[in-house]
């Protein structure tokens, strides 16, 4: 089978002028997620679950496993030399390195090196999610925040690493989807799913119903539709939240389904963060065919305005995201931006 250098640098041999750079960044961020894979699947064993006693800039207590992930994520990517500077979900301010190799990077990275991370003690799907854009500055000295503040359709890869029953790491450079297994024998991410391909519509649904009563009547509305018996239409629909995005949003990818994580009257930009978590697994939904919005906007077509910024999100399968749009615009339209056209 295939190993992702090998389609890393067999994809790259079609880029006239390639340096190579990227393959080598791909290599890191491989690295890492097998090293965190390490720690995870001999979490029980080891003193590495629980809380590490700090929280980080989202003010949400930070577990062992959070600050280990973050640490051996931005260790490689300074090793690598690739990467100018980091947006991660567990630092308040931009991630630099003060070495030469560093500062003449190409790229900037913004991740969420642990995502669901409550999950840990019970053993449930967690994982790891990144976006990877060109820096804007001139190469030399260290990267700004002006490099990571560009929407998703200035990418230039993102994927997630799913540590599961299997691991696997999933990616786009905007020429399709395709993911990689671990196989733990050689240590090698091994072609699995490639060109992956999300349904145009589904049976499922994912939402935090606790939050139901916050929820815009939008929301509500189409959470009715997808309950109401009809035969033609192949509902009730049937309802699966795991609680980590990564799992959610892989299980729709291959089965077909939708996300959704809306802004409620209390939190009217929703939890989820734009740089490091919806526009990644957006700009992943588009290639495979489907659709991704806050329920008005394109999300790989919102801007950042600071590093941790938030936004609702809506995505899966185009059909039932459209869906929820056509609720979300009838029923609540108060909760519409007003930069949205």
């Amino acid at each position: 089978m295939k190993t992702l250098i090998e389609f890393i640098n067999e994809e790259q041999s079609h880029i006239p002028n390639a340096s190579g750079d990227f393959s080598r960044l791909m290599n890191d961020i491989g690295i890492a997620a097998k090293i965190v894979n390490r720690e995870i699947n001999k979490a029980g064993l080891g003193d590495i679950m629980g809380y590490e006693g700090t929280a980080n800039v989202q003010g949400e207590d930070q577990k062992k496993l959070d600050v280990y992930a973050n640490n051996e994520f931005i260790k490689a990517l300074k090793n690598g030399g690739q990467c100018c500077a980091i947006a991660s979900e567990e630092n308040e301010g931009l991630v630099t390195f003060e070495n030469k190799l560093s500062n003449d990077g190409q790229y900037v990275v913004a991740m969420d090196p642990l995502d669901g991370s409550s999950n840990i003690e019970v053993n449930v799907s967690i994982g790891t999610i990144f976006s990877i854009f060109k820096r804007k500055t001139k190469p030399g000295s260290p990267g700004t925040v002006e490099d990571l503040l560009q929407p998703g359709n200035q990418l230039i890869a993102a994927g997630y690493v799913i540590y599961g029953s299997s691991t696997m790491l999933v990616y786009s450079t905007g020429n399709g989807v395709n993911g990689f297994t671990l196989d733990p024998s050689v240590g090698l991410f091994l072609m699995s799913h490639p060109n992956m391909k999300i349904p145009g519509g589904g049976k499922i649904y994912s939402v935090n119903e606790a939050n139901y009563i916050y929820f815009p009547d939008g929301v509500k509305e189409y959470l009715r539709y997808c309950q109401e018996d009809d035969a033609k239409t192949n509902r009730p629909y049937t309802t699966r939240y795991i609680g980590s995005l990564v799992a959610d949003f892989h299980r729709n990818l291959i089965r077909g389904g939708i996300y959704l994580y809306p802004g409620t009257r209390k939190n009217p930009n929703g939890k989820l963060r734009l740089l490091y978590e919806n526009v990644p697994v957006a700009f992943l939904a588009e290639q495979a065919g489907g659709k991704a919005t806050d329920g008005f906007r394109r999300i790989l077509d919102i801007r950042p305005k600071a590093l941790h910024d938030r936004t609702p999100l809506f995505i899966g399968s185009k059909h039932m995201v459209e869906k929820a749009e056509y609720f979300m615009d009838y029923f609540s339209k108060e909760f519409k931006p007003e930069d949205t056209e």
